[in-house]
């Protein structure tokens, strides 16, 4: 099994899918790494030697940065903006979306489940 970056890849897939399970790498930039590393996309990960995955590891860590140190870069963009009180931050304090969706439906994975809200009962006369 390859690990790079502290990610264990999957064995079965091929290395183009395998390296979009590291956080900061999409299938783009995975078909970048392999060209400069000179690894073929269709081989499996499980068919990869010692050689091809120094490679791979190597320009992934000198030319991005991925998993924790990304991780850590956009947590702390996002608390800058909540900082500074911006309305992107005070979209992400109150959990809401921030990129302009409509919430009246729909934004339901930012809200969370639905909480009902019981209406007035009328006077009786």
């Amino acid at each position: 099994m390859a690990r790079i970056s502290g990610v264990d890849l999957p064995r079965d897939k091929r290395v183009v899918v395998g390296l979009t399970y590291i956080f900061g790498i999409g299938p783009s930039l995975s078909r970048r790494i392999l060209s400069k590393a000179g690894v073929d996309e269709s081989i499996r990960v499980r068919d990869l030697d010692e050689q091809q995955v120094a490679a791979i590891r190597n320009i992934i860590s000198q030319e991005h940065r991925v998993e924790g140190d990304l991780r850590t870069e956009v947590n702390l963009n996002v608390k800058r903006l909540m900082d500074i009180g911006c309305y992107r931050g005070l979209r992400h304090r109150m959990g809401l979306p921030a990129r302009g969706q409509r919430t009246r439906t729909n934004s339901r994975t930012r809200k969370g489940r639905r909480k009902t809200v019981a209406n007035k009962k009328k006077p009786t006369k």
